[in-house]
């Protein structure tokens, strides 16, 4: 199993009578850096290791310093919020800044990677075979890295010998590697 990290900015806050009260320029508004509904996604498969390359200046080091250890956690696949939240593998954080805070969404995404022998028209046989089993949440084939990415539902962990035989199903290609 192989994990990532998702993070989505949920909400923006701000409170203006603490702005006014406390800050140099009491008309601030709303934090600049982040937008609702934008995405991250932090990796660590082969080549890709996103976490320490993506933190340097894409994001602002309040937030950072928010969830970069959730993150970390994520990839190694740890339990983020155990008890906590509905569902171990999410929370919601917010950033430091007390006057306009950011609210984000961080879940631990658990895939599988799939390294086939194959053409466009066998990858889109195999990707359609996968998006059916039972327990599947997204099927991705990432072409520049050659592998297919498969996203587990977040209570069912299919197996590997299922995803196997899943590919055999619609053709005879050459499994290289499932990690």
């Amino acid at each position: 199993m192989q994990y990532k990290c998702k993070i989505t900015v949920i909400d923006k806050k701000v409170f203006p009578d603490l702005q006014e009260k406390f800050l140099k320029d009491p008309k601030s508004g709303a934090c600049p850096f982040y937008e609702v509904g934008t995405e991250y996604i932090f990796e660590r498969y082969g080549d890709e290791d996103t976490f320490w390359t993506q933190g340097k200046g894409v994001h602002c080091s309040e937030a950072w310093d928010c969830f970069s250890r959730y993150v970390y956690t994520a990839l190694q696949g740890g339990s983020i919020m155990r008890g906590w939240t509905n569902d171990e593998r999410m929370m919601i954080a917010c950033c430091n800044d007390g006057t306009r805070p950011v609210i984000f969404k961080i879940e631990r995404l658990d895939y599988k990677v799939l390294k086939v022998d194959t053409d466009e028209i066998g990858q889109n046989k195999i990707v359609y075979a996968l998006e059916n089993l039972p327990g599947i949440q997204k099927v991705v084939y990432r072409s520049e890295k050659r592998f297919i990415e498969i996203f587990m539902d977040k209570n069912k962990e299919v197996r590997d010998k299922e995803i196997i035989s899943a590919v055999n199903a619609v053709g005879d290609f050459k499994i290289f590697a499932l990690d």
